[in-house]
């Protein structure tokens, strides 16, 4: 196994064929957003990050050119047999995608920053004896219970000083913070034998530096254990991806409550394991329609007992033989009583202490916690302790295969892509907020349309819809930098000089005296920070 850089020729000319799926941007993880230098719009807006090619660079946008910010995304060259080692391959929509080795990606959960610095200033922190190398030192590996950290100072932070990581934390300039080692996933090509990962993993070297790490010391920081000696043992310790995990418990007759924020796509990974699968909506049943009706038989002079029409569906549903998923959404939601009734059903497998479920069928549930729903409610801890418990997080990475494969619309993958702080965005009650359910609605609203981005406000919100519009004006800009008279340049405001400064910057190899007049026309305070980035784009 060696690592390499992609060509210009992989990514444009004749790309990889993963890419016509997927793109050809990468998003950044946490690490690369701290140790790539800023060039004093790529934080601020919240974008992608340029990356190295072998014989160039790529910018946010995916495009060829030289950039003057740049981060590092890896490519796996696999020698025959190794595939053995990648774990969770997982192949949907035309896209495959593999787990292989721990980086630091992404800032530790915020329930353990606390008890981390505060172990860490004890000088009680277990050191893993692993070095991994940031920016221009190495560092080291700590252990916090089962959770490996490195502790990530920032060197140069936006315009305003700070960067702005996935969770939405602001990290200032000279601030440290730790980062958690995660399985990296990579974009699997089996036919090329490559790997590409899935995110620009770091940043803070020049290419002949990131080339010469990638070379010597890159693969041996990856990776974790020794596999040899993984293959000897007796028993297995897999990694498993979400949809994985529900598939083993649903397997194993061991009922699964799904946790997630709302439109995290808890139905849908139900879906995908049993398109058939029974759904009830917990929040709209009450005890006498779960366990079934007691109706007096007139002509008998008796109590029958009626079965619930959802049983009656799920025994028809079973009848064939394969495993069926009875599948309790919003149990949260649903009220004590009602949960009580479902805590007998999923203890006894029966229903009103008569009815058996059928053999084949599967228990899921799922719900959200109460800090996202004022009507939830917390689950008793003897029905918490019947469930193995899977808490969904939707990131950009493991939410584009999904998109490909339900053919989301364009604009929205690639603005994603690049933009992945924006896959959701907090509840405020008054507006449009973004998730990935709401991202779908807005790809159906674009489709149905023509592309009227006039659509999306209140879809996911003014902000989000503005910076959505925003990117694809730039990216249209871009081709059409002389198109401004000097009326116009008059009325910019100061921030959109340096937006267009900045456009100019890009197009500078391209189109240097193009882009040289018209940063002129923008002021001599603005041509003479593009002297300066230039020059320092020079340096990289």
């Amino acid at each position: 196994m060696k690592s390499i850089f992609l060509s210009l020729e992989q990514v444009y000319a004749k790309p990889l064929a993963l890419f016509g799926k997927v793109g050809s941007a990468a998003p950044a993880t946490d690490l690369a957003l701290m140790t790539a230098p800023d060039d004093g719009f790529l934080h601020e807006s919240g974008g992608g990050i340029n990356y190295y090619l072998s014989d160039g660079c790529v910018d946010r946008f995916g495009r060829a050119g030289n950039c003057a910010v740049c981060a590092v995304r890896p490519v796996l060259l696999l020698d025959e047999g190794e595939e053995s080692l990648l774990r969770r391959v997982h192949g949907e929509g035309g896209v495959t995608t593999a787990e292989y080795g721990t980086y630091p990606t992404v800032i530790l959960d915020p329930a353990l920053r606390d008890m981390a610095e505060r172990e860490f200033a004890r000088g009680s922190l277990a050191d893993t004896g692993r070095r991994v190398r940031v920016g221009e030192e190495e560092a080291p590996v700590w252990r916090l219970g089962a959770k490996e950290l490195v502790r990530v100072t920032l060197r140069q932070g936006g315009v305003n000083g700070y960067v702005s990581l996935s969770d939405g934390s602001l990290v200032g300039e000279g601030e440290s913070v730790f980062l958690e080692m995660r399985p990296v996933r990579w974009l699997y090509d089996e036919e090329k034998a490559l790997l590409v990962s899935c995110q620009a993993l770091f940043g803070g070297m020049s290419r002949e530096e990131a080339a010469a790490y990638l070379r010597e010391d890159f693969i041996k920081e990856l990776c974790t254990a020794d596999q040899s000696e993984a293959k000897d043992r007796a028993f297995r310790v897999e990694e498993h991806d979400e949809l994985s995990l529900i598939r083993a418990y649903v397997k194993a007759d061991i009922p699964v409550f799904l946790h997630g924020l709302s439109g995290d796509g808890k139905s849908d990974r139900v879906r995908q394991i049993d398109p058939l699968a029974l759904d009830i909506e917990l929040v709209n049943e009450n005890p006498d329609t779960i366990n079934g009706r007691a109706i007096y038989n007139e002509a008998r002079d008796e109590i029958v007992d009626v079965k619930p029409v959802w049983l009656v569906k799920l025994e028809r549903l079973c009848e064939d033989g394969e495993l069926h998923i009875l599948f309790f959404d919003e149990l949260t939601n649903a009220t004590k009583q009602t949960q009580s009734v479902i805590f007998k059903i999923v203890l006894e497998r029966f229903v009103n202490n008569r009815w058996p479920l059928p053999a084949n069928a599967r228990i899921v549930a799922a719900g959200n916690d109460r800090s996202e729903s004022s009507a939830a409610h917390d689950l008793a801890e003897p029905l918490f302790g019947r469930f193995a418990h899977i808490y969904i997080r939707t990131t950009v990475e493991n939410w584009m295969p999904w998109a490909v494969r339900s053919r989301i619309n364009p604009y929205v993958m690639e603005f994603l892509a690049n933009n992945d702080l924006y896959l959701r965005t907090p509840f405020t009650g008054t507006e449009g907020n973004a998730d990935p359910r709401r991202w779908e609605m807005a790809s159906r609203a674009l489709d149905s349309s023509g592309n009227d981005f006039s659509l999306l406000e209140p879809i996911v919100g003014r902000e989000t819809a503005e910076s959505f519009i925003r990117f694809f004006k730039a990216q249209e800009q871009l081709a059409a930098l002389g198109e401004y008279s000097d009326e116009e340049l008059a009325r910019f405001s100061v921030a959109r000089r340096y937006q267009l400064a900045q456009q100019c910057l890009y197009l500078a190899a391209a189109r240097p005296e193009e882009a040289r007049a018209l940063v002129r026309r923008l002021g001599a305070e603005f041509e003479a920070w593009f002297d300066y980035m230039l020059e320092r784009k020079s340096l990289l």
